[in-house]
């Protein structure tokens, strides 16, 4: 279940190049396993199984016939399966069997032929640094920071 990367990624209907550091593992939720809850990681997170709730992480990867319900933030987000709710990632890909139902704020967008896609898309220069700290802890008042270091040089945005 939770392995080191590998250099490819066979994904739904495309590879994905891993974008984790060398000794970096990647953590992921196998087909199958269903999670209730907020999962908050600070490298790669595959999931192939079912999530309800928010998930945060460097890199983030939706497998074909993997399943989340719940606000996504993310460095980097490629789709193949199905997400219900809020994406907020600088760098989305939607590619052809994914099912998106909700808004995506972004800084670059690809969407592959046949991806299906229900909301809105707003283009932003700084999405996960600037509106996603002050909407992933709207939902409990005294949560920690997902960065630890944005808090030392202080561009924490203010709620």
């Amino acid at each position: 279940m939770f392995g080191k990367s590998k250099e490819d990624q066979d994904v739904g209907s495309g590879v994905q190049r891993s974008t984790a550091t060398p000794g970096e593992a990647t953590s992921s939720i196998s087909s199958g396993l269903s999670i209730v809850g907020k999962i908050v990681g600070h490298g790669a997170v595959t999931i192939f199984g079912h999530v309800e709730g928010e998930l945060q992480a460097s890199t983030v990867v939706i497998a074909e016939g993997a399943e989340v319900e719940g606000d996504i933030v993310a460095e980097e987000l490629t789709i193949s399966g199905r997400v219900e709710g809020t994406v907020r990632a600088n760098r989305v890909k939607l590619n052809s069997t994914a099912v998106v139902d909700g808004d995506i704020l972004h800084r670059s967008l690809v969407m592959e032929e046949n991806a299906q896609f229900d909301g809105a898309s707003r283009r932003l220069e700084d999405v996960i640094n600037t509106s996603s700290r002050v909407q992933t802890n709207r939902h409990q008042p005294q949560t920690a920071s997902i960065d630890s270091k944005a808090g030392a040089n202080g561009s924490q945005s203010a709620i």
